[in-house]
């Protein structure tokens, strides 16, 4: 297991996974620190079952895409390995410690998270939670609803995302940029500016072609549609999930889940404490991305897959702003960032596109030309 901390965990190391949860049922020597957030399942068949044997192990296969390597161990637990280690502090550990502490049980539940520790510090090697039977993620069962043209789960996505954020706004230690009643600093406006900014700049630098033409002839307006970022932020700066879509929230034998709180991997430094707003924006855009996908792979036709998307986004909205207003935190959503952090994710995705998946460059591109129809003479 120390060689893990140097090369990324494969499919060849098959009983790693299962050795680790055995060995966290003690202590765990050096050079290992474990923290521990649940307790862990048994794997015995009973209260007085004893199991025959280890507990299987399996991936979850090559049709899942995933950053790092998860393994199921037992159709209990999955283990994911992070592949390579990365150094800590890492954002998951914390908030894991903190939805168990609030009662946050929409999520799988967090049981451990296994770390290095030697002389240049301490590395996050795995984290250990619960399996959720059935589970598929949004990219799967989503775009079926899409196909089918269903909205009904939107409400379910719009209450999930806002419990999530009310467990969220009571994380402590916001690096003074918040307080307990919310307040924020003009510098956060800055900030956010800065950053849309350079993410549409980048986007235009680098897409292509006629992409390329038709997203340079639409600069100028989506420049004014990210000038409200320019503003103080009035809304409470919490801390927030930080790469929200659909592919992060798992439909389940028992309901939904949001799971990946490892930040959004393609945003270097990004700040933990932002406006509610970021995560909904993302939320609402992944929203449009599956549309897009039901066209390019189940040929929904263009106009019934918009008019899905626009639906579905509503009531997604519409619940979001209930349950918030259900607990008296209507305030944690300012609506008038909602735009200016959807342009900047579309500016993200196209980023996205150009430097790790060429493929997927249809997706932000068929949102952004359906928000910005050609001109009819």
């Amino acid at each position: 297991m120390v060689s893990l901390g140097e090369t990324p965990l494969t499919e060849r190391d098959h009983g790693a996974s299962a050795a680790l949860l055995a060995a966290l049922g003690g202590e765990v020597p050096a050079p290992f620190a474990v923290r521990r957030f649940r307790p862990l399942p048994t794997f015995s068949h009973g209260d007085n079952g004893r199991h025959p044997g280890g507990p299987a192990e399996r991936d979850f296969g090559k049709h899942v895409d995933q950053t790092n390597y998860s393994v199921v161990v037992g159709d209990r637990v999955v283990v994911k390995w992070l592949t390579p280690p990365v150094p800590m502090p890492h954002p998951t550990p914390e908030v894991f410690a903190h939805l168990v502490e609030v009662g946050f049980e929409q999520t799988a539940p967090p049981y451990a998270a296994l770390s290095r520790v030697d002389p240049t510090g301490e590395t996050l090697l795995a984290l250990v939670t619960g399996y959720l039977p059935q589970a598929r993620d949004g990219w799967e069962w989503c775009v079926d609803e899409a196909e089918a043209d269903r909205t009904a789960f939107a409400a379910d996505l719009g209450h999930l995302a806002a419990d999530l954020h009310l467990a969220l706004s009571t994380f402590p230690g916001a690096p003074g940029k918040t307080s307990p009643a919310g307040q924020t600093s003009p510098a956060a406006g800055y900030a956010a500016a800065e950053r849309a900014g350079r993410a549409l700049r980048e986007a235009l630098d680098l897409t292509g072609g006629d992409d390329g033409a038709w997203l340079a002839g639409r600069a100028a307006a989506l420049r004014r549609e990210l000038e409200p970022l320019t503003a103080p932020v009035t809304s409470p700066l919490i801390r927030i999930h930080g790469d929200l879509h659909v592919g992060q929230i798992l439909r389940w034998r028992d309901g939904y889940a949001v799971i990946d709180f490892d930040g959004n991997p393609t945003v270097t430094g990004a700040e933990p404490y932002q406006p509610a707003a970021r995560d909904v924006a993302q939320l609402a855009t992944s929203l449009e991305h599956v549309a897009q996908v039901a066209v390019r792979r189940r040929g929904t036709p263009p106009a019934a897959a918009a008019g899905w998307a626009r639906r579905a986004r509503e009531a997604m909205l519409a619940a979001y702003r209930s349950r918030l207003a259900e607990r008296d935190r209507s305030g944690l959503l300012d609506e008038s960032l909602l735009r200016p952090f959807e342009i900047e994710q579309e500016c993200r995705e196209l980023i996205y596109a150009a430097r790790h998946l060429p493929r997927w460059r249809y997706a932000p591109m068929g949102v952004l030309r359906t928000w910005y129809p050609e001109e009819t003479p």
